[in-house]
């Protein structure tokens, strides 16, 4: 089945693969080159689809200073288009919708190339962040102009250990016409739990259907990725933070906890049949992160296959 028929048909183990286009600005040789590699990498996997995601300044969100420095990346869908055409996948293509005008939403909406793909909206950083376009006003359109494109939206497991209400959220969204969801970065089992433990009781209450949550796993080979993981506001448990910075590969280290927190997630979710599946990433560009993601997205496939 395809993407979108999964989603539709509320499908668990469905497997995608998350990457972020080159910086604006980059050599169209070097942007050739990277896309190269990509497509070399990804070309044999069997994934249900390729998120490109839309990445927008945090700056507002937090005080603290940002490890990598930002900078604007390509379009996703022109870099899908132009440089990523031998993937035959779906391609999920994120929108910080905050940023576009009404017309700029309009004209993606409407663009040929998203026939068979998807997109996922994504929300200001922070309520202080400037936006051009609310996400009400986004949902809307996007009901007004093409219903039949998967649409999606970002969860974040961990914000429900202060707020308890990201299952309603989530519920929210679905009504506003979000088939499935993307987490944030998961690290901590407990809270990802809680958040799918609510959800679950909350809509044998309300007889509403569960959609398709993705979890993105993601790998961390240095303490300078960690410290970019903890200022996008992954949070990593004070134990395991130690336990990785301490062990002697953390690269390694963090993919087995990547697996294990996957397969104690995943074994939870079947339980109650909540249509869990994955998006693996790596949040570095640097090549062993990256081939590390690889490696997971493999071991994760298999307990899917299961």
């Amino acid at each position: 089945m395809s993407f979108s028929e999964k989603i539709q048909r509320r499908e668990a183990g469905i497997l995608v693969y998350g990457i972020t286009p080159p910086k604006a600005g980059t050599d169209p040789e070097k942007i050739r080159d990277i896309a190269n590699k990509q497509v070399e990498r990804l070309k044999g996997l069997a994934l249900d689809g390729l998120i490109l995601y839309d990445i927008q300044d945090e700056a507002s969100r937090t005080q603290v200073e940002r490890p990598f420095p930002f900078m604007e990346t390509l379009d996703g869908l022109a870099y899908a288009n132009d440089y990523l055409h031998e993937l035959a996948m779906a391609k999920i293509i994120y929108r910080s919708v905050g940023k576009y005008q009404r017309a700029e939403l309009t004209d993606f909406l409407n663009n040929e190339h998203m026939a068979n793909n998807a997109t996922v909206f994504v929300g200001a950083a922070s309520q202080g962040q400037s936006v051009t376009l609310s996400m009400g006003d986004a949902y809307r359109l996007k009901q007004d102009v093409n219903t039949a494109m998967p649409l999606g939206g970002v969860t974040i497991p961990e914000r429900h250990l202060d707020k308890g209400d990201e299952h309603l959220r989530v519920l929210k969204k679905t009504q506003a016409g979000c088939q499935f969801f993307v987490s944030q970065g998961v690290y901590d089992v407990n809270a990802c739990k809680n958040f799918l433990s609510d959800y679950y009781y909350q809509t044998q209450e309300t007889g509403e259907n569960m959609v398709p949550i993705l979890l993105t796993l993601t790998p961390c080979g240095s303490a300078k990725t960690l410290d970019f993981m903890k200022w996008l506001g992954i949070s990593i448990p004070r134990w395991l933070e130690n336990d990785m910075l301490h062990s002697q590969d953390i690269l390694q280290k963090s993919v087995d906890v990547c697996m294990d927190s996957w397969q104690e997630i995943q074994d939870f979710a079947r339980e109650k049949a909540i249509p869990l599946g994955a998006n693996i990433e790596s949040v570095a560009t640097r090549k062993v992160e990256i081939d590390a993601s690889i490696e997971l997205f493999h071991r994760v496939k298999a307990t899917i296959a299961s």
